[in-house]
């Protein structure tokens, strides 16, 4: 298993088949998804042939993406699935306060991570206080379809500050960096590609994917390449050193920061 994932694969709760499907595409995190891939009238069927799979642990990690607290299917959701132990952890949508976070966890029987989900204009604003809500609170990220819909956003620009908010309130938190939100065309790989490149510069970790075809581009976009791995390794090697100031052949000072990086870098390439 990957330490730090980087792909994060949906799969509708209604759909076994592809739920199986995911479960072998190679991702290193399914989330089976009883929210926005549910229609109304399949969510009891959802929720009941999710339980029956994860009734028993997986060796891969899998989450599960509840309904939203204001719906009528929250409850049940929590109560049907948050004690099983083939459940890793939940993510939950639509988090607008800390509350939302807070009545979540009174309301499980076992303390599970929780992966809160930004999706509006009032999420973005608490991103920070939703972070740092409770200690279940392992990760945050961004619902960017509902988040542009909120901001009556008709391009992805509106989305630059929301993006660069969801990062600096992880880190402050001392959470993971979040993934990035989906690419919802499953055949533009072109586009998936030049994103993801440009999410990784922003400082995003990884990215949620609704196809398995998706996985190999996101993977490729966020695994270091040789000349970062080159360069990382030379920095640890520099570091170490006893002879001098340390500093890389091309002049580079080895400060803390360049250091803590050449580490994030490496930790990428192991499993």
């Amino acid at each position: 298993m990957r330490k730090f994932p980087l792909t994060w694969l949906y799969a509708p709760g209604d759909r076994p088949d592809i739920v199986t499907k995911a479960l072998a595409a190679g991702a290193d995190v399914v989330i089976i998804d009883l929210e926005d891939a549910v229609s109304p009238d399949r969510k009891q069927y959802a929720r009941a042939a999710t339980a029956e799979r994860l009734t028993d642990p997986h060796s891969q990690p899998i989450h599960v993406r509840v309904n939203a607290a204001t719906t009528p299917w929250s409850q049940a959701d929590l109560t049907a699935l948050a004690h099983l132990p083939g459940v890793d952890a939940l993510r939950l949508p639509k988090v607008t306060t800390p509350q939302d976070i807070k009545r979540t966890t009174r309301s499980l029987p076992r303390e599970l991570p929780l992966y809160a989900l930004l999706e509006s204009a009032l999420a973005i604003e608490n991103a920070y206080a939703i972070a740092t809500s409770h200690p279940a609170v392992r990760g945050i990220a961004l619902g960017e379809a509902d988040l542009k819909a909120d901001l009556n956003a008709t391009s992805d620009h509106a989305l630059t500050w929301p993006r660069s908010r969801a990062i600096i309130a992880a880190r402050a938190a001392a959470l993971p960096p979040p993934p990035q939100s989906v690419h919802p065309h499953t055949r533009d790989l072109t586009t998936l590609t030049t994103t993801s490149a440009h999410g990784r510069t922003l400082g995003f970790l990884g990215r949620a994917a609704i196809h398995p075809r998706q996985l190999p581009v996101i993977e490729a976009a966020y695994l270091p390449t040789p000349e970062e791995i080159e360069r990382a390794e030379a920095v640890l090697k520099a570091a170490e050193s006893t002879e001098g100031a340390q500093a890389l052949p091309d002049g580079t000072f080895i400060d803390k920061a360049i250091l803590e990086a050449a580490r994030r870098t490496l930790s990428l390439t192991t499993t």
